[in-house]
């Protein structure tokens, strides 16, 4: 799970590396690490778009042992412009909760990837009383 301050947060995640060089277009698949020290990695993307993964938060509203989380995931593939557009949830492992994220991946001036997403966190309540407090 993620921070809860605020509602929804923008997360920049920077592509991890060895020998990175300038690329044109961003490319999903890889190691991936927030400024909070999460960090999810993706594998390949496959011709339909989809992809799976797994992601490591570094941060829990839970007292739980924090786990590595299955995600899942797809990307816009209409397109050839190299910025591509993506979804993708995960399935807390400690946790009675689900996140969705969905973003963009871009290519800064300097030639680094940087996916740019926003999240929004479902956790399960006992009634629909409490629904209201259920999403974050």
């Amino acid at each position: 799970m993620v921070q809860t301050t605020p509602f929804l947060l923008v997360l920049s995640l920077a592509l991890v590396a060895p020998g990175f060089s300038a690329r044109k277009q961003c490319v999903l698949s890889g190691r991936w690490v927030n400024d909070l020290g999460s960090n999810m990695t993706i594998g390949a993307v496959n011709g339909k778009g989809e992809f799976a993964g797994s992601y490591h938060t570094a941060v829990t509203a839970t007292g739980n042992e924090i786990q590595l989380s299955p995600l899942q995931g797809s990307q816009h593939r209409t397109t050839n412009k190299g910025q591509p557009t993506f979804g993708f949830t995960v399935n807390w492992s400690f946790s009675d909760s689900i996140t969705v994220f969905t973003g963009q991946c871009f290519v800064d001036k300097d030639g680094k990837e940087v996916l740019k997403t926003m999240w929004l966190l479902r956790s399960r309540v006992d009634n629909i009383n409490d629904d209201w407090k259920a999403t974050r």
